[in-house]
């Protein structure tokens, strides 16, 4: 899979406004790449784009470590994530889509501009 998300133009107009940026460290199961980057291409096009506050994304497997992969998404405000996206129902759709393939629970946490 190519790299997914905005090009850098829109990086730096996005980054124009005070977002967080939520950096999701993931490891998935061996041999399981292929169908968990179709299920996550899924939920950044249709499940994502749906929660409040939500910015846009970069999705990026690991060269060295081919079953990591970092998932970075924009927000409006920390709560978009935390409260309005955890606490929604398109936080379960997400995970059932993808929480099959990790290994470990992802490391996630959020950076704010400087």
């Amino acid at each position: 899979m190519s790299t997914v998300g905005r090009t850098f133009i829109e990086h730096r107009f996005i980054g124009v406004l005070q977002m967080i940026l939520e950096l999701a460290d993931i490891r998935i199961k061996p041999d399981a790449s292929a169908a968990f980057e179709k299920n996550v291409e899924i939920a950044l096009t249709s499940i994502f784009p749906k929660s409040k506050g939500f910015l846009g994304y970069e999705f990026r497997r690991c060269i060295e470590t081919p079953d990591r992969y970092v998932l970075m998404l924009r927000w409006e405000t920390l709560e978009n994530h935390t409260v309005d996206f955890r606490s929604s129902p398109l936080f379960t759709e997400w995970r059932s889509l993808v929480g099959g393939f990790f290994s470990q629970p992802p490391h996630v946490e959020h950076f704010s501009d400087v």
